[in-house]
């Protein structure tokens, strides 16, 4: 078989791959590759938890422990995936501003972040962005777009493969700054954008009124003056793009917006210092 049937052959298979994993984004409906099983992407986010749980210190604190149950319980009945088996932990860390979900419905948040948070309906805002990256599944999205890219350089490899190895190795590496900066980092920051839309509409199904959403970001954006970097090399959106888009969303989200479930949203915390930038 020569190379031009081989790389032929090669191409049809990534082509009928795209095509049978498309699958599409609650709410947003875009279209998304995902090249993972769920039942195996919820597996690997439940051995990522324990071990989470076991390497770190888990905070006892009854405000930010009560806080998280009430907004993650309410939240969680919003995302409507009662085949998630939801956990909701506060990790001892005041000098981490971050929190996550991993599929499957397990949450953290570090102790860093509950200051800027404030109250509930701040909690809410990174609990609904959060828990949006898990409904989404941009988890197995990311790791599909990383074994497409994979599958890419080797398809490349094969189609230079009669070219000198110098000239295969500027093509190599051409290749590699087009994937992360033309590709990745993109979809990663559209990723970003997308967790903050879905974000505002579960929140504001579960009654948290969802312009909270442009407060928290303008007290990140405070926090975070001169230590992130340029947004062309982020994984994230600026903070900027991404209060102006949240206000662009606020009017749908407002569609969403359930007052009747709106219980207890007053309390609140203190503000916190030396922050950084949450992922």
């Amino acid at each position: 078989m020569n190379m031009k049937y081989r790389c032929y052959i090669f191409f049809i298979c990534i082509l009928t791959l795209l095509f049978s994993a498309c699958s599409t984004v609650p709410y947003t409906e875009r279209k998304q590759l995902i090249l993972i099983p769920e039942g195996q992407e919820t597996s690997l986010g439940q051995q990522a938890f324990t071990q989470v749980v076991q390497e770190n210190k888990i905070s006892n604190d009854p405000k930010y422990n009560e806080m998280l149950q009430s907004v993650g319980k309410r939240i969680s009945q919003a995302a409507n995936r009662p085949d998630y088996q939801w956990e909701f932990v506060v990790i001892d860390d005041p000098n981490t501003v971050n929190a996550f979900a991993l599929p499957g419905g397990k949450v953290a948040f570090y102790t860093g972040i509950m200051p800027i948070c404030q109250n509930e309906e701040g909690i809410a805002v990174v609990m609904g962005h959060e828990v949006s990256h898990a409904l989404a599944r941009h988890g197995a999205e990311r790791m599909s777009q990383g074994m497409l890219a994979q599958l890419g350089e080797q398809g490349l490899s094969m189609a230079v493969s009669g070219q000198s190895s110098m000239m295969q190795g500027i093509i190599s590496k051409a290749y590699g700054y087009g994937v992360q900066y033309g590709a990745l980092l993109p979809y990663s920051r559209l990723q970003e954008s997308e967790a903050d839309h879905l974000g505002i509409i579960l929140m504001s199904q579960a009654g948290y009124d969802p312009k909270a959403a442009v407060s928290f970001w303008q007290r990140m954006s405070e926090q975070a003056k001169g230590k992130k970097p340029m947004e062309f090399l982020s994984t994230h959106p600026s903070d900027e793009k991404r209060i102006q888009q949240i206000e662009q969303w606020l009017p749908e989200a407002y569609k969403y917006y359930n007052k009747q479930s709106k219980e207890g949203t007053s309390k609140g915390l203190k503000k916190g210092k030396n922050l950084s930038y949450p992922q």
